[in-house]
């Protein structure tokens, strides 16, 4: 393989990424488990982590927990895109007055992929004010990436049927699910069956992290297989409670086969963003 490309990184403003990490430091008695994080060194050295690691493309998920966050988290992902070759110019969206204007003006501006985070950020993806944003989405053929899943704590819109009413209006829109949709992996595979366009990031999934937490069912492997097209390389750099490699181990025990392996971990995401 030329490198990775992981479609699941975090960069963000230092203050709200100082802020992100001091939720996962007190996140123990919520999921049982405590969740240390590996890479807490300042921006540039994540960065040489991330290349040395062998990652030639990665995005900066960052995501609004309130309105009005959302254009400003733009403006900065905008700007670290333009000074960070290798990351995929990411932007973020909320339900609120001017949605529709901002993500316009982001498209525009170059934005390659989108995160949503039905979960930090409360909302209903089927929320009225998204419905034309997932249309002007799906129209540019703009990828979206969207914690949806209801790991590792449910949110009043986790789960499938949200999602499952966003894709009856817009089967055309490139989501790719979060976590594999953890932990209703089942039903988030249900619909990237009936969804052409649907896709799942690995992102901690198959760890032994996860794997304490929300196993993937082993019986359904075979339809890991069947979608091996569609699953790209995610892992939540630098927010994870193991080393990096972790992730690519956990991968590669599935015992799915190397073909498998090299389209999850680049070829799939090089597709996808016409690398």
């Amino acid at each position: 393989m030329p490198g990775l490309v992981d479609v699941h990184t975090h960069f963000m403003p230092e203050r709200v990424l100082r802020k992100v990490w001091a939720y996962f430091d007190g996140v123990g008695p919520l999921t049982g488990m405590e969740w240390p994080i590996t890479y807490r060194q300042e921006e540039a050295e994540r960065l040489a982590l991330l290349r040395e690691f062998g990652v030639r493309a990665f995005t900066a998920m960052l995501y609004p927990h309130k309105p009005g966050m959302a254009a400003w988290l733009n403006g900065w992902a905008a700007e670290f895109a333009g000074r960070t070759p290798d990351c995929l110019h990411t932007a973020t969206l909320f339900p609120e007055p001017g949605v529709e204007g901002y993500v316009r003006e982001a498209v525009k501006a170059g934005a390659r992929v989108f995160k949503s985070h039905v979960q930090v950020g409360g909302y209903d993806p089927a929320d009225e004010l998204l419905d034309p944003v997932w249309g002007l989405l799906a129209e540019a053929g703009t990828p979206v990436v969207m914690h949806c899943g209801s790991g590792p704590q449910p949110g009043k819109h986790t789960g499938p049927e949200p999602v499952g009413r966003v894709l009856a209006r817009h089967p055309r829109l490139r989501l790719v699910v979060a976590h594999m949709g953890m932990p209703e992996y089942a039903d988030f595979l249900d619909l990237a069956e009936r969804y052409a366009e649907v896709r799942l990031d690995t992102t901690m999934a198959f760890t032994d992290f996860s794997e304490r937490l929300a196993a993937f069912p082993a019986g359904e492997r075979a339809r890991l297989a069947d979608l091996g097209d569609r699953v790209l390389l995610g892992t939540d750099f630098p927010n994870i409670p193991y080393p990096y490699v972790h992730q690519l181990h956990a991968l590669e025990r599935l015992g799915l086969g190397d073909a498998w392996l090299r389209a999850v971990c680049h070829d799939n995401g090089a597709r996808l963003f016409g690398l």
